[in-house]
């Protein structure tokens, strides 16, 4: 018999970073560790009142170091002598500027507290000016190159926020070279080389935020860029034309990163794409099958086939891109900017008093939202409840507008903070109700709904809810890191254990951990809300 083979799969999120060691025969979760980000952690170089969320690279260098090595930790000799392969998922757009090396600005010593020479998070907004000239030029310029990111260009994407830190920080304009997104630079990095002109780039990211597409030969042309500001004009030259997928082999892991890591050198590095993306492969998406990635915000991605999907652009969405999810297949991406923030924003608004007055133990304020929840899922549900919006952080999709706010309609002296919690939780399922129908309209078709994430695993009610709003079973994976497994996932096909993407799904997906499925009674009920909910947001 030949020896076990087993990959890692790693998953950058918003706060931490997980590690996961799988076995390629069966995708048997052998060993896990999590690491947060200490200065994410601490706070450092994020104002939430200005929306600028920024990362230090060092907080992702020390943080995979340390979790890589936990996770080892727990393996025996046989298992780390047997790991063949590494792959990564990271949040996006989260790009970062970068010298002629390809080293974050904010590597450099000058520059180490500059935020603006920091990572991008994914959920900063304070390019919003920049999204805004973008979208202007664009519709106006000869090609449309917002044509297959939904119609609109987001503030949340790397060159609205790569022109906004040039315009913000006028001392970076001199040591700026080029721009790299997080899931390029940790692949290349691990490699040994960061070179901006050689590295390889994710098709996933490249085509989901950067307006690549084979259509007009890759990124949008540097007289468009140049248009919009002549700033942009500083990448000309420096970046990329060519894209490959996560099943990608793009190089193997150098021996500095071998030691710094504990594994052996050599092994292969698969192309990093985006979390969600990675995640609906981890739980088995195929065509026809929605993936709900259900955390502090959502994510919803789809897979078409090329022959169906023909020349049609989806409108209103955050893209659709050739091989962006499984290499062969159309992928397609929408989402909310808020899911489980909105629960954690009201759960905060009540604790501010237990907090400020009865100097509350933090441990009785993580109890709001459990509380809230029993008290919820027993009320009765009629036509005259609250309605809410969930656009507490702007709206992703359907049609992108950051500048958009959440709104309460229906308010008595009788609501009750469970009726409040009740409306939050079903105006997030109204959201999501929304970009299935807009799918649906498009023709893109959605059999079956898959869930992942933290809300999914471990929130009942908000999933009974969404069955019932949307009226259309939904099963939950059955691993607690989908995003971190797809990683394994990819890694296995780089690796050559696996022959394709399918191959490695259909031996390594973990099945699913519970079904919800709507109330016919309680979704005809929801109608009438959610006619309510599209009411509402007209107004606003």
């Amino acid at each position: 018999m030949k020896n076990a083979t087993y990959t890692i799969g790693v998953d950058f999120g918003s706060d931490s970073v997980r590690c996961l060691v799988v076995d390629t025969a069966d995708g048997r979760e052998t060993a896990s560790a999590v690491c947060a980000y200490p200065r994410w952690k601490a706070g450092l170089y994020c104002d939430s009142s200005q929306n600028r969320y920024r990362q230090h690279p060092l907080d992702y260098i020390e943080s995979l170091e340390r979790c890589v090595r936990e996770a080892l930790a727990m393996c025996d000799r046989t298992v780390v002598d047997n790991i063949c392969g590494i792959s990564f998922d990271t949040t996006a757009s989260t790009p970062v500027l970068t010298d002629k090396q390809g080293t974050p600005l904010a590597l450099l010593p000058e520059e180490a507290e500059n935020p603006d020479a920091m990572f991008v998070l994914w959920k900063d907004h304070t390019a919003l000016a920049e999204a805004d000239a973008i979208n202007a030029l664009a519709a106006r310029w000869e090609v449309d190159y917002t044509r297959y990111c939904g119609g609109t260009y987001s503030c949340e994407w790397v060159w609205a926020k790569m022109l906004h830190c040039l315009r913000n920080t006028p001392s970076l304009q001199t040591k700026a070279y080029s721009w790299v997104e997080h899931c390029d630079w940790i692949c290349a990095l691990l490699a040994g080389d960061t070179t901006p002109e050689t590295i390889a780039r994710s098709r996933c990211a490249a085509g989901h935020k950067a307006m690549w597409h084979e259509a007009w030969g890759g990124l949008p042309s540097f007289e468009f860029l140049t248009a919009v500001d002549p700033l942009l004009g500083i990448f000309r030259g420096h970046l990329y034309r060519r894209t490959v997928t996560a099943d990608t082999c793009i190089g193997n892991l150098s021996a500095e990163w071998a030691a710094r890591l504990g594994l052996k050198p050599g092994i292969a590095i698969g192309m990093g794409a985006i979390d969600c993306h990675v995640g609906a492969v981890g739980a088995g998406i195929v065509p026809g099958t929605m993936v709900k990635v259900m955390g502090t915000s959502t994510c919803d991605i789809l897979v078409g086939r090329h022959e169906e999907i023909g020349n049609k652009a989806v409108r209103g969405i955050c893209g659709q891109v050739d091989g962006s999810v499984l290499p062969g297949y159309e992928g397609f991406e929408a989402g909310q900017a808020a899911f489980g923030d909105i629960y954690a924003w009201f759960r905060r608004l009540l604790a501010w008093p237990l907090q400020r007055i009865a100097q509350s133990d933090p441990a009785l304020e993580e109890r709001i939202l459990g509380e809230l929840t029993t008290e919820a899922e027993h009320l009765p549900l009629t036509i005259d409840d609250p309605v809410a919006l969930d656009w507490h952080n702007g709206r992703r999709t359907p049609d992108a507008d950051p500048r958009v706010r959440g709104a309460l309609d229906g308010l008595t002296l009788a609501t009750s903070a469970p009726a409040l919690f009740k409306a939050l939780v079903e105006a997030t399922a109204f959201g999501s109700r929304a970009i299935n129908e807009r799918m649906l309209e498009e023709g893109v078709p959605i059999d079956n709904i898959i869930a992942i994430g933290g809300i999914a695993r471990k929130s009942p009610f908000v999933m009974r809810t969404m069955a019932d709003v949307i009226g259309v079973p939904i099963r939950v994976t059955g691993s607690d890191q989908a995003c971190a497994l797809g990683a394994a996932m990819f890694a296995a096909v780089a690796a050559g254990i696996h022959p394709s993407t399918a191959a490695a799904q259909q031996a390594m997906c973990p099945g699913f951990s519970a079904e919800y499925r709507p109330d016919p009674a309680r979704h005809a009920l929801y109608d009438r809300l959610y006619a309510r909910y599209l009411k509402l947001g007209s107004s606003r």
